[in-house]
């Protein structure tokens, strides 16, 4: 493999894709209204000559390069989030701009610059003859992922049976290899109370004020030391082997977290006492975490018991239409992963990226002296779709993407045009490593 050759290909396609990644960004394209963005990608995919383009009934673009019986995938979910307060943008989020190094718009980073650097890796492969024989790689522009991560691939994987040997998960990873993150799940306490005139609240039951204890409970959770004389112990205690088996794993993702996200409640009108409360806790997940886990968690802490019946702790589902109408019930539990750092997967991402570009993280210059402090080979801090590639599917999932998390979801988005480079021609090496 001429890994000069691979970076010279890749760089002489440069221009096109920075055109590309504007064309995509130039229209909105949020969770259940990506029909825009998905046009444009199964449309240069055709002109780029594909093997094989396409639509799955959920929405999801699905290009082919190679005919072979093993699949090697590339994942890129091509939703957005919304722009927020405009006033909060200094350009146009969707025309965006472009300058010598730098591309700006709504979804450059988070992760429609994936698609970009997906789509021209497997065009190089094909003009060098790259793909093993026996091999097919598969790009995938998947939908929904902001509303709710990995449903994408659930269907893929359950609907359109298709299970690749592994999956490159193509979110932006700030010029590292990222084999891993914390899950997350959506957590509902509802708490019944008894309505009564607010001029003698002592004749009812205020949801609100039993609300109001739990929450000290669900803080201390979050916040409290994991000592033997700490009654609740902190979630900290997952990176004690004591408490978890997985704690090395758990250590390396990082510890759990919950907060409250949300908050409701009724009441006859602003003269009566609350007769419900209820909250939404966002829950991240370190190894060694599962959902029921963390459900008893909540059921266990001493104001939920002190409560009994009238708490109800439970998991959010998930049924929202995709932009061509399928619904998909999921569950919103979002599983832990991390594919070990020894596995063949990782050690031919190393070696593609390494052949290619050293053992450092690269980068435009404003984004060095970041991201060499950090090592090569790293984990991401939010969720990505490996939560049902690999954390409910086995399938093995590793991280390598243009752009950088701190742009996701952040007014004045931008991405570097040098890391759609970098990463085309890593994702063009990674087959013939992996396969060798």
């Amino acid at each position: 493999m001429d890994f000069n050759k691979i970076k010279e290909a890749a760089q002489n396609y440069s221009t096109d894709m920075n055109k590309f990644l504007r064309d995509i960004v130039r229209n909105p394209g949020e969770s259940c209204d990506e029909r825009k963005h998905i046009e444009t990608i199964a449309a240069k995919m055709r002109e780029l000559n594909f093997d094989q383009v396409d639509i799955d009934p959920m929405g999801n673009v699905i290009g082919y390069m190679g005919t072979g019986d093993k699949i090697i995938s590339f994942d890129a979910h091509i939703d957005t989030v919304g722009i927020g307060n405009i006033d909060n943008w200094k350009f146009d989020p969707y025309e965006g701009y472009e300058n010598e190094t730098e591309i700006g718009g709504r979804g450059v980073s988070d992760q429609c610059g994936g698609i970009v650097s997906a789509v021209y890796g497997a065009r190089i492969m094909k003009d060098m003859d790259l793909i093993p024989e026996g091999c097919k790689v598969m790009v995938v522009g998947t939908v929904q992922e902001e509303d709710c991560d990995g449903l994408c691939w659930q269907y893929i994987i359950n609907e359109d049976k298709i299970r690749p040997e592994f999956v490159v998960s193509t979110e932006p990873t700030d010029g590292g290899i990222y084999r891993g993150q914390r899950g997350r799940m959506e957590i509902r306490v509802d708490v019944k109370g008894v309505s009564c005139h607010g001029s003698a609240p002592e004749r009812g039951d205020n949801a609100i004020y039993k609300m109001a204890d739990i929450l000290q409970d669900i803080r201390s959770l979050n916040e409290n030391d994991a000592e033997d004389a700490t009654e609740i112990k902190g979630l900290v205690k997952m990176l004690d082997p004591k408490y978890n088996k997985d704690y090395e794993e758990a250590r390396f993702l990082g510890r759990g977290t919950v907060t409250v996200s949300q908050i409701f409640y009724t009441s006859p009108s602003r003269c009566a006492v609350a007769d419900s409360c209820a909250i939404s806790l966002d829950r991240r997940m370190t190894f060694g975490e599962t959902w029921e886990s963390c459900l008893d968690e909540i059921r266990a802490l001493p104001n939920v018991k002190k409560y009994g019946d009238d708490v109800v702790v439970s998991m959010y589902n998930y049924d929202r239409p995709s932009y061509t109408g399928c619904v998909y019930p999921i569950e919103c539990y979002f599983p832990t992963w991390a594919i070990p750092k020894d596995h063949a997967v990782t050690k031919a991402l190393e070696e593609a990226y390494t052949g290619l570009y050293g053992d450092k993280r690269i980068g435009a210059a404003d984004t060095l002296e970041m991201r060499q402090a950090r090592p090569l080979t790293d984990k991401w801090t939010f969720s990505t779709n490996g939560v049902s590639i690999m954390g409910r599917n086995g399938i093995p999932c590793i991280g390598f993407g243009p752009g950088a998390e701190a742009q996701a979801h952040a007014p004045n988005e931008i991405t570097w045009k040098q890391d759609l480079v970098t990463c085309a021609a890593v994702y063009a090496a990674l087959p013939g490593c992996y396969c060798k």
